[in-house]
């Protein structure tokens, strides 16, 4: 249990045990002046009500904070998923696209290699057939 709930129970039960020790003081009668007019009521019942409902109040307005934060953390992690899955796919298509890109540019460099392959190779068998006339002439 956290600190600030053990708090809450132990002020909450201190209360509770004021109110048991002190119920007849609590439900004496006495007369009240609500401005416009007199009542006779009992000014500690009056009172706990009021602690009571604002207690109440309280609690609710928690619960209400607490549940709105977090619904609002679960929209921002849905969000920050889609963003997540949105780079992702973008991602991948650039990884694609560089590797279509890089396969094209390969088969250039391995036609360019081929061929300038095929010049030198051609180039030797002209000094080599060149050489071999030149020395038996």
């Amino acid at each position: 249990m956290r600190i600030r709930t053990l708090l809450i129970v132990i002020t909450l039960s201190a209360i509770a045990a004021f109110v048991w020790l002190n119920w007849s003081a609590i439900t004496l009668t006495t007369t009240l002046s609500l401005g416009v007019a007199t009542i006779q009521a009992p000014l500690g019942f009056l009172l706990l009500s009021l602690l009571v409902l604002f207690t109440v109040l309280f609690f609710a307005f928690v619960i209400y904070s607490k549940t709105s934060g977090f619904f609002k953390e679960r929209h921002h992690s849905r969000e920050m998923q889609a963003t997540q899955e949105l780079a992702d796919s973008a991602e991948t298509s650039r990884f694609t696209e560089l590797r279509e890109l890089l396969g094209v540019e390969l088969k250039k460099q391995a036609e360019l290699y081929g061929e300038s392959t095929a010049k030198v190779l051609a180039r030797l068998e002209k000094l080599d057939s060149d050489f071999r006339s030149a020395i038996k002439a």
